[in-house]
């Protein structure tokens, strides 16, 4: 947030740096505010229908390759 501060103040003319902005903000107790890095993309709560985990970690694998897994349940069908 201080690079776009410092990057708007140059625009205007000033010359000033990305460290002096944080240095000048920090003698204010100033702090930019933070966008949220992480959203949660898995919405538990929806009306569709969960099916069974039919392998329920149940097997044995005797090598690595002989038994795969996978989850499309983000691409879009017809159906929903």
């Amino acid at each position: 947030m201080e690079a776009l501060k410092s990057l708007k103040l140059k625009q205007e003319g000033w010359g000033i740096s990305q460290k002096t902005v944080t240095r000048i903000m920090s003698d204010n107790g100033l702090r930019s505010k933070t966008v949220k890095k992480y959203k949660a993309t898995t919405n538990s709560k929806h009306p569709y229908p969960i099916y069974p985990n039919l392998w329920n970690q149940n097997f044995h694998v005797d090598k690595p390759g002989a038994v795969w897994v996978g989850d499309i349940t983000y691409v879009w069908t017809r159906e929903g």
